[in-house]
């Protein structure tokens, strides 16, 4: 956890439920956002829950994203992704987008296009967070920084939950 907390009384809501789903009623190729949501909070044998950067607590815990927040269309092959920040001036709200591109990158194949935005007036800076986030060259150059990439490889594979 960092010094100077932005957000140091975050409000912490209950995880919710896992539904095991046996059968696809959609065939082998289907995604429908329950898939997604599932794949961004669950990591390797249910370890789910991508950790906040600042907080020892999920992204869901934090209400920063919901099952709600994810679009599939699947006939055009896009992802969006809508996430909502705890507080308006988030400092770690790209982070929380990078986490959220290496999870999708890593689960998806390279043809779903994938869109990550802040929710509209959930950040103060929201315009250019989300030109960040959806921009590849700017993607790559954040993952480049060994600290930013060590930052979101912590939230996306710490076992501190």
């Amino acid at each position: 956890m960092t010094l100077g907390l932005i957000n140091a009384n975050p409000v912490v809501h209950a995880k919710k439920e896992r539904v095991v789903r046996n059968e696809d009623p959609h065939g082998d190729d289907a995604v429908d956002p329950l898939e997604i949501y599932d794949i961004l909070l669950l990591l390797a044998n249910f370890v789910r829950d991508i950790r906040d950067p600042e907080h020892p607590y999920s992204l869901e815990q934090l209400s920063v994203l919901s099952e709600e927040s994810i679009t599939v269309d699947e006939k055009l092959g896009r992802i969006v992704i809508t996430f909502t920040p705890t507080i308006q001036h988030c400092s770690m709200a790209t982070v929380i987008g990078l986490c959220l591109r290496v999870k999708l990158k890593e689960c998806f194949p390279p043809h779903f296009k994938v869109d990550i935005k802040v929710a509209p007036g959930s950040h103060a800076d929201e315009e250019s967070v989300n030109k960040l986030l959806n921009d590849k060259e700017r993607v790559a150059a954040a993952l480049e920084n060994p600290n930013l990439r060590q930052l979101v490889d912590e939230c996306l594979y710490s076992n501190e939950l």
